[in-house]
């Protein structure tokens, strides 16, 4: 009898299988080295990047705790340059109001044009440096009862060059943004005003912010050559023009802003000037 070809003798098929099976198990056991070894990559992996998360959240606290001391660095710098300039001023009783009050004008300046909370706190902050280039005036012009003569205006015109100066160099945004305004105003929108007869949008906004408002306040207060004029008076002013203040020199989107929040300049000046005067 002849046997079919596929037929397969007992003892070699289990040669087969054993062979097989024998198979099986290296391919199981180089199997479970690579899973064990993929487990400790994964793992290394794990580490490392809870490490790194670790390593984040220590960068972004010391970062914060950093610009925190920057903040309190500036606001102190900016504390000392401000109480430098009421030193120079100290008979000047409106000094510290007058201040206070121009931050609050420019910051509502700020924000009815669209400027985002913390811009228009950086102007709020910066403002109070704006007359620092007094401290190099002398005590005589500044301290003057009654008019200037010509020569004594043209010492006073130099304090924003004095404080533009004074506040230079540093790396500080607010210092930066104070020695913008403090150089730009007194400039006029339409380039008649000084140190560099600047036009139009050539001024920085902040310095055409605290322009009008020092302008309001100005026209509020009581000065050696004037009386201090009422709200009503002061506006028509500033949006209507007098012999010595013109619409002009104005930027025509912070005048429609002060149109629209002029009675916020009035609640600003009484308020403060209370908080002032008060015992």
């Amino acid at each position: 009898m002849k046997l079919s070809q596929d037929f397969v003798p007992d003892d070699d098929l289990n040669k087969q299988l054993r062979s097989a099976k024998s198979q099986l198990a290296l391919y199981a056991k180089d199997l479970k080295a690579l899973l064990s070894r993929e487990r400790k990559k994964t793992h290394k992996l794990e580490t490392t990047n809870q490490q790194l998360q670790a390593y984040a959240r220590d960068l972004k606290a010391a970062y914060a705790t950093q610009q925190q001391k920057t903040r309190e660095l500036e606001k102190a710098y900016a504390d000392t340059v401000v109480r430098l300039t009421l030193a120079s001023r100290y008979k000047d009783e409106e000094t510290g109001a007058h201040i206070q009050r121009l931050s609050h004008y420019s910051k509502i300046l700020a924000l009815v044009i669209g400027l985002n909370e913390d811009d228009a706190q950086l102007i709020f902050d910066a403002a109070p440096m704006h007359d620092v280039g007094k401290v190099g005036i002398p005590d005589r012009i500044m301290q003057k009862q009654g008019p200037l003569d010509e020569e004594e205006w043209e010492v006073v015109k130099r304090h924003p060059i004095l404080g533009a100066n004074l506040l230079a160099g540093s790396p500080s945004l607010l210092l930066q943004t104070a020695r913008d305004i403090a150089l730009t105003h007194h400039e006029r929108w339409d380039g008649s005003g000084y140190p560099q007869g600047l036009k139009g949008e050539a001024i920085p906004l902040g310095g055409r912010m605290v322009m009008l408002g020092d302008t309001y306040d100005a026209l509020r207060s009581m000065r050696p050559y004037k009386p201090a004029f009422s709200h009503k008076k002061t506006c028509d002013i500033i949006l209507n023009g007098s012999e010595r203040t013109k619409p002009g020199h104005f930027d025509p989107t912070l005048l429609e802003a002060f149109r629209d929040k002029h009675l916020e300049f009035d609640r600003t000046f009484s308020e403060i000037r209370e908080e002032e005067t008060t015992p």
